[in-house]
């Protein structure tokens, strides 16, 4: 910037010189552009030109060529107001000043170029060195001006840094501290701009204050459109910041994710899945998305499907199901579990138990795990088998009058196949061998459950050391501002 501000007050003063002196000659024409007003208004040329306007022309044009530097040795003709530049110059930017400056003339026709472009080294280095010996001397000139600028620039500056770290004050006016650090950049950058503009309006740069501007609304217009995504998600940090759908520690499902709120940033909402593992979720995605929060309710229900033979009576089983559930020392008493009938089957009724847990101080899914087990085993207990799929035969009516004529005879005089079909067919022996079957399995798994570390079976209390490893992550020093605050409005 300091490079921008010296180049702008040493520019070279002697081009506005010479560009003055042209002026000052071509003053001297005002009479003769007001009797040719009429002819330049129309776009015409005169018809009867005089050889007094042509040497009028000459000697105008010649002696402002006289005047300017590198123009000297620029010949001039005129001839029925058209005008002919022959001889030397440097290079072509003298030769397209002395072009201009011809047909800038009243009463000149056109311009023929007939110049040479010697471009001489020597000529063209001492333009240019002495371009730059007028810029050098015009900075040492200057630079005092220049270095008061940039002290004044420099004190704003520091003072708009200084007063946007006070965040006691901006979180005291505005408690979110997303908003405050927001504020607080924006304090900074207001006073950066502030001060260029005093520093460029003392060194009288307004013009070139207006260019930047100009260039930087044009630039941040690209670079908006370039970093759209990114600033999508900031305005979604600032609304969810204000919004607090959510605290550190809740167990929340975002848009199919589910897990244990860590904290929320300026870019990511970051979450401890119930695997362990840490989850950054974007919060444009968050802000757009859909948010299950567990925990804003402790009180949650699971339900579970059992079945229990068509023969039976299904309130019965229903009856003996929510007094096992209730036994639990997890489920609730309000509101309380209720069971349902949800569909007939072809050998089975199915019978659904919805129950209600506190989820803060209960694992959803040990709970779950523990009340099915319950109350299939009280179900059993209680005679209520739980079939499984049965397929009834149709026999033609000579095989059913073979069967009963076997069924009356003696087991002795049956054969093994006829023996094992019957007992088969039968729903009494049925019964019997699957009450038989049952046995070993009931035996073995209370032995099974008398060791001391199947207790850890039974605890449906939640895991700590996942809340844990949740704790810890929120202790963890992180430079990522937290913009969950417990003193925020939460939606």
């Amino acid at each position: 910037m300091t490079l921008l501000l010296g180049a702008l007050i040493a520019a070279p003063s002697h081009a506005g010189d010479e560009l003055s002196s042209a002026a000052q000659v071509l003053s001297g024409s005002a009479s003769e552009a007001e009797s040719s007003a009429n002819t330049e208004t129309h776009g015409g040329i005169e018809t009867t030109p005089s050889p007094r306007k042509d040497r009028d022309i000459q000697a105008r044009i010649a002696g402002i060529f006289s005047e300017i530097e590198g123009l000297d040795a620029v010949n001039i003709s005129v001839v029925q107001g058209v005008v002919t530049l022959s001889g030397e110059t440097a290079n072509e930017k003298k030769a397209q000043q002395a072009i201009s400056l011809a047909s800038r003339l009243t009463d000149v026709v056109t311009v023929n170029d007939a110049i040479n472009r010697t471009l001489d080294v020597q000529d063209n280095v001492s333009t240019v060195f002495q371009e730059l010996t007028a810029q050098a001397k015009g900075l040492i000139k200057a630079l005092p001006l220049l270095l008061v600028g940039i002290v004044l620039f420099a004190l704003v500056t520091w003072f708009g840094v200084w007063l946007s770290r006070r965040q006691r004050l901006w979180q005291r006016l505005t408690p979110n501290p997303f908003v405050a650090e927001l504020v607080s950049q924006t304090i900074r950058v207001i006073f950066v701009i502030f001060g260029l503009i005093l520093a460029l309006s003392l060194m009288g740069a307004e013009t070139i204050l207006g260019t930047l501007l100009g260039g930087a609304g044009v630039i941040g217009l690209a670079v908006g459109f370039a970093v759209k995504d990114t600033i999508e998600n900031y305005i979604a940090s600032l609304m969810l910041s204000i919004r607090q759908p959510f605290r550190a520690r809740d167990q929340v499902v975002i848009n199919g994710q589910e897990g244990i709120v860590v904290r929320l940033t300026s870019r990511a909402t970051i979450l401890m899945t119930l695997d362990g593992n840490q989850l950054r979720i974007p919060n444009a995605d968050v802000f757009k998305g859909t948010i299950l929060n567990y925990t804003s309710n402790p009180e949650r229900r699971f339900t579970f499907e059992l079945g229990v033979d068509a023969d039976d009576d299904p309130l019965a089983a229903i009856k003996v199901g929510l007094d096992a559930v209730h036994q639990l020392p997890f489920v609730l008493e309000e509101p309380r579990a209720i069971g349902i009938i949800t569909q007939v089957g072809d050998s089975n009724i199915v019978l659904e138990f919805q129950v209600w847990v506190d989820q803060s101080n209960t694992d959803f899914s040990r709970a779950r795990s523990i009340a099915i087990r319950e109350t299939k085993h009280a179900l059993e207990a209680a005679g209520f088998s739980l079939p499984e799929p049965i397929y009834r035969l149709r026999f033609n009516a000579s095989l059913e009058q073979a069967l009963e004529r076997f069924q009356g005879q003696s087991p002795e005089h049956l054969g093994s196949d006829a023996h094992v079909a019957t007992a088969d067919t039968t729903p009494e022996t049925r019964g019997a061998r699957q009450s038989d079957d049952a046995h070993p399995a009931r035996a073995r798994a209370k032995r099974i459950l008398q060791d001391p570390s199947a207790e850890a079976l039974f605890d449906a209390r939640p895991d700590d050391k996942l809340m844990e490893k949740v704790e810890q992550e929120i202790a963890r020093s992180d430079e990522e501002t937290d913009l969950l605050n417990k003193r925020s409005p939460r939606e």
